[in-house]
């Protein structure tokens, strides 16, 4: 295979190890459509899509990216641009449709032909067991406060491992359940549109609970070199200055932000801070002895989505808050620099600051950049061009970044670039475009964008410039 010719972007050479893993990623609802077919029932999305005023323009996923009756063409793509390995989503309710008992045959089967297409490609397949598409039925039983919801997970990763472990060596049991937990029941902008600080602290226990109980799961049912991972969006948190009252503000975002995850998933532990800090909201009762030694289930590597930093000082944020615990205490500043089109501070340092964090809070855990990307208001000219420069712009200095967290001695071993396909961005519906490759929603024609070019010669070259 050779890379698409493309002459755009920084030519400083920086070579990446041998071996290491350059991909993309996807999301079952952002761009399957098919939300009907093949017995696939409706998710927290689905709903949540269909209420009026949640979700800008009244878009849905019913039909995305079309990709459940395109898998060819895109695995095409894929092969087109060289990647090595290639992260997406299970639709929970397209095999499991009630979150509980028997699978879907063709739901399966819709994941083995996809498997083994990237195979037959030359690209490993990489699986996310969640991504946010909670099967409506067992929303309506609790959802993710529900402790129960915990244990159909761990149900639905063991049908997936049996149907997949002969073709999959990647598992990844939860994508940002931060968001999950946060934006769906704390602030209620997400699926399924709660809004209680403490739906969301319990959803969070509960999340890392579910990952702990498939972890265990997937090791009993796939073979011995399969690796078990977890994807955060951890928060790359700074305080405004350095007054003893906004460190305290970044303090409190690290907490509910970052450590409420790291610490149970790596040290079997609740923060003590966080325990204070969401006092007048929970006793944390809901942590039942064995829950914490459970999370704690042993991984192979740890995944980074990574698009924007933060910065933080002493006040209060608007009501309702993700933040439970920390609403009435900090209050978020604009970042300098660029920005992208959802909005987001374009700052390559976070990620490095991130990696290396890491590497001095978690010696030994392998780390996978899992997402890392950004929006930008391009269009197919008239000439069927895709002009991206913003985008190429964005990846160069976030690929330097972790080349830079590489030196510093973080162990990064790939990076999978958000996304390939433009598709539905959550509540932003199709306003927002993240992929390196152009979707045409009315007629789902693919179009290369020059960043899809530009990435197909990074990987060829191993490394960002000049081969």
């Amino acid at each position: 295979m050779t890379a698409l010719d493309a002459r755009s972007g920084p030519t400083t050479a920086l070579r990446f190890p041998e071996g290491f893993r350059w991909g993309t990623a996807t999301a079952a609802y952002q761009i399957e459509g098919a939300a009907a077919e093949d017995g696939r029932t409706p998710s927290i999305w689905d709903t949540f899509s269909r209420t009026p005023g949640k979700v800008r323009n009244g878009d849905t996923g019913d039909i995305a990216a079309d990709h459940y009756h395109r898998v060819d063409e895109d695995v095409a793509l894929m092969r087109r641009l060289g990647v090595t390995d290639y992260r997406f989503s299970v639709a929970w309710p397209r095999v499991q449709p009630t979150g509980r008992g028997p699978a879907v045959r063709k739901g399966l089967d819709f994941y083995r032909r996809l498997a083994d297409t990237l195979l037959e490609a030359g690209i490993r397949p990489v699986v996310t067991l969640y991504h946010w598409d909670l099967p409506q039925e067992l929303e309506d039983a609790g959802g993710w406060p529900h402790r129960e919801t915990a244990y159909r997970f761990a149900e639905y990763a063991g049908i997936m491992a049996d149907a997949l472990g002969d073709r999959v060596a990647t598992w990844t049991t939860l994508n940002e359940p931060w968001c999950a937990a946060f934006l769906g029941y704390g602030q209620g902008v997400h699926a399924p549109g709660r809004t209680s600080d403490l739906a969301a602290l319990r959803a969070a226990h509960h999340l890392n609970l579910a990952h702990g109980l498939a972890a265990r799961t997937l090791r009993g049912a796939l073979p011995g070199a399969a690796e078990v991972s977890l994807t955060l969006n951890l928060h790359a948190v700074r305080a405004r200055s350095q007054t003893p009252e906004d460190l305290d503000a970044a303090r409190r975002i690290d907490a509910v932000g970052n450590r409420i995850f790291l610490d149970p998933v790596f040290h079997g532990r609740l923060p003590e801070d966080l325990v204070r800090d969401t006092a007048a909201v929970t006793d944390w009762s809901f942590v039942r002895d064995g829950d914490l030694a459970t999370a704690a289930a042993p991984i192979d590597s740890l995944g980074i989505n990574y698009y924007s930093p933060a910065v933080v000082a002493a006040g209060s944020s608007e009501s309702p808050s993700p933040w439970a615990g920390a609403e009435r205490h900090v209050r978020f500043e604009p970042a300098p620099g660029p920005r992208t089109a959802m909005d987001w501070p374009v700052d390559a340092d976070g990620l490095h600051g991130l990696l290396v964090r890491l590497r001095d809070e978690l010696p030994g855990v392998p780390l996978v950049i899992t997402e890392n990307g950004a929006a930008y208001d391009d269009y197919a000219d008239p000439s069927g061009n895709v002009k991206d420069p913003e985008r190429v712009a964005y990846l160069h200095a976030h690929l330097a970044a972790v080349h830079r967290a590489l030196a510093d001695g973080a162990d990064v071993r790939g990076y999978f670039l958000w996304s390939l396909l433009d598709n539905f961005e959550w509540a932003y519906g199709y306003s927002k475009r993240f992929g390196i490759v152009h979707v045409d929603f009315a007629t789902q024609r693919r179009t290369l964008k020059d960043s899809a070019r530009w990435y197909a010669e990074v990987i060829a070259r191993g490394g960002l410039g000049e081969a």
